[in-house]
């Protein structure tokens, strides 16, 4: 297998659960009724999507040596009401905790993985509309 190539493995468990095994050895559990037992497959891909970018954003911010304590990612995702029932819209919003950060390093971070650098982004662009947005907290406004 060449160094670009991946594979997984899905296995099914019982009614609608699944588990899947990466190449990497690690595995998921999914689950196809809704409400599961784990995340639908829909859910892996959004959570996929916020995963991909906030990678690059903390990267980001700490190359640019911002006093970063805390990042997460608020997803909402809004799917098509026929079937297939794809993703026509996702927003991504960045939560960054910290003291003394730079909101142009935010902005930069949040905008160097949207066009640059979330390969998970970049292959659900072609057909849904993805925002970003973000908003830097201090760390006593965090609970």
């Amino acid at each position: 297998m060449s160094a670009n190539s991946m594979n997984a493995k899905i296995t099914w468990v019982e009614g609608m659960t699944f588990v899947a095994t990466s190449g990497s050895g690690h595995q998921v559990v999914m689950d196809g009724d809704s409400p599961g037992k784990a995340p639908s497959p829909m859910e892996m891909v959004l959570m996929s999507a916020g995963s991909c970018a906030s990678v690059d954003v903390v990267s980001i911010l700490q190359k640019a040596k911002q006093n970063l304590q805390r990042c997460y990612c608020e997803l909402s995702g809004t799917r098509a009401d026929s079937v297939p029932k794809v993703f026509t819209d996702i927003h991504l919003e960045f939560v960054i905790v910290g003291t003394d950060i730079n909101e142009k390093h935010v902005e930069r971070a949040v905008k160097l993985s949207a066009d640059k650098y979330c390969s998970v982004a970049k292959m659900l662009e072609a057909s849904v509309n993805i925002t970003h947005s973000y908003r830097i907290e201090s760390p006593q406004q965090d609970d």
